[in-house]
């Protein structure tokens, strides 16, 4: 069973889960701090769906907004993308020890893990903010560096190391978790397909099946391509995810 809740930390989210089979973790730019097993682990940003097989056992996180998880890992987003790797690749060894040890010791690993992240949190960058929400609100990538002051070069060099990828690949994601939320409230495919930013719905079938490798409708858990009743949300298990399938 999946549970989240915003977190403490500015533009983050804390989520536990128990998954009882397979899940599949939609790509949309975030980056989490994962507890499993009495381990510490990092998923960087999907350019695509992450689906895992498991047993029934405990997932912990704490899942950073778009561009803020680099600085605190240390590393540029892009080292990180479409993997999960063990948190003691990027820190010191005996640090992920001695932090392993006060999760395990906690009484509420979320909590935990939601301390050692304000612990070490830095300001977010105000630039990168403003990009994340003019992209998030459908703005174009040429247009949104204009308004920036920065050159497609540099915007591209500031979103591999922010985001994993770059503007137009990070507006793509965006513009899909638009698509997403809109259908999941009952919205049709057709009109989502305009509200959220696509070309027309088959630009928008095209985008879903490319990003998440299956069509809308399966992905929703609906029947056929009439309105929705509602999405069947599968386990998001070890994920860099903010939203899952």
């Amino acid at each position: 069973m999946y549970a989240e809740r915003g977190s403490r930390l500015l533009g983050a989210v804390v989520w536990t889960n128990v998954p009882g089979g397979s899940g599949r973790v939609l790509p949309d730019g975030c980056m989490d701090l994962l507890w499993h097993d009495g381990r510490l682990l990092v998923a960087g940003p999907d350019t695509r769906a992450y689906v895992t097989e498991g047993t029934r056992s405990a997932w912990a996180g704490l899942r950073f907004g778009p561009g803020t998880a680099p600085a605190f890992f240390g590393v540029p987003a892009y080292e990180l993308r479409d993997r999960r790797v063990e948190l003691t690749e990027l820190w010191p060894a005996g640090e992920v020890r001695r932090l392993q040890g006060r999760v395990a010791a906690a009484a509420d690993p979320v909590t935990a893990l939601e301390e050692v992240a304000l612990e070490r949190a830095t300001p977010s960058d105000p630039l990168l903010d403003r990009l994340v929400g003019a992209l998030r609100a459908g703005r174009p990538v040429v247009a949104t560096a204009d308004e920036l002051g920065l050159g497609a070069r540099q915007l591209h060099r500031r979103s591999l190391t922010a985001f994993g990828y770059g503007p137009k690949t990070l507006a793509r994601i965006l513009r899909l978790q638009r698509a997403l939320a809109l259908a999941r409230e009952g919205v049709g495919f057709a009109e989502t397909a305009v509200r959220a930013g696509f070309a027309d719905q088959a630009h928008l079938a095209r985008d879903v099946k490319e990003l998440t490798g299956l069509p809308l409708g399966e992905l929703l858990g609906r029947r056929g391509s009439q309105g929705p009743r509602g999405a069947n949300r599968s386990t998001p298990l070890p994920s860099g995810s903010c939203t899952e399938a």
